[in-house]
């Protein structure tokens, strides 16, 4: 009988695949990096404008559009610069990985990148704690640095112990569609490995043949 590849040889396989389209377009694009940031600030913005568009659409027309239009620059900037340190620690994380000599180890390696979706969130927090505070000095309106802290962490506090009040929920939705970008690593991770075991699975249901 013909014994079929396991799930973690398909899911390294796709791996393996996706490393090498990514070093061969790395290598072949002139001022990747360049074009990658620029490609990173243009999604976050896209992000920004997608979530205050559907989340706090008054707020796009309101008193404070001026304000909110400004805030979506430095998101844009610190978001691509988040995101290009990101891709570089899930490279790294991608060849150690599949370097790695067993199962256990592949998937440790793996997994440092829901530290990164973690990472990612406080990065959220950070952004618009910084992002308000420069445009209230652009708009002549200075706020310390310390009441836009205090004004996020009570928002933060607020939706975890009441997370389905409607504007706290608003709130998460914002923050989740806010941080997509910097959680492509961890659902590519996830993608890859639902693929593999859905492969594993379907040679198992074969007539004929078991698995490895």
């Amino acid at each position: 009988m013909k014994l079929q590849p396991t799930a973690f040889y398909h899911w390294r396989k796709s791996l393996l695949f996706f490393l090498g389209w990514f070093e061969n377009l790395r290598n072949t694009t002139r001022y990747f990096y360049v074009k990658a940031f620029v490609a990173f600030a243009v999604l976050n913005l896209s992000c920004y404008w997608l979530a205050l568009l559907t989340a706090y659409p008054g707020h796009v027309f309101g008193a404070k559009a001026i304000e909110y239009a400004l805030m979506g620059f430095p998101v844009g900037i610190l978001g691509a610069v988040f995101d290009c340190a990101s891709l570089l620690v899930t490279i790294w994380i991608v060849k150690r990985a599949l370097n790695s000599q067993n199962n256990s180890s592949y998937v440790l390696y793996l997994s440092i990148d829901l530290l990164i979706a973690l990472v990612a969130s406080l990065w959220v927090l950070f952004v618009f704690t910084a992002s308000g505070w420069i445009v209230s000095h652009i708009l002549a309106n200075p706020e310390t640095m310390g009441s836009r802290v205090w004004l996020y962490e009570q928002r933060v506090e607020s939706a975890l112990f009441n997370p389905f009040d409607p504007n706290n929920l608003r709130n998460i939705y914002f923050g989740v569609v806010m941080g997509a970008s910097a959680l492509l690593p961890t659902l590519l991770h996830a993608f890859l490995a639902c693929q593999a075991f859905v492969k594993s699975g379907t040679a198992r249901l074969r007539p004929g043949q078991s698995s490895l």
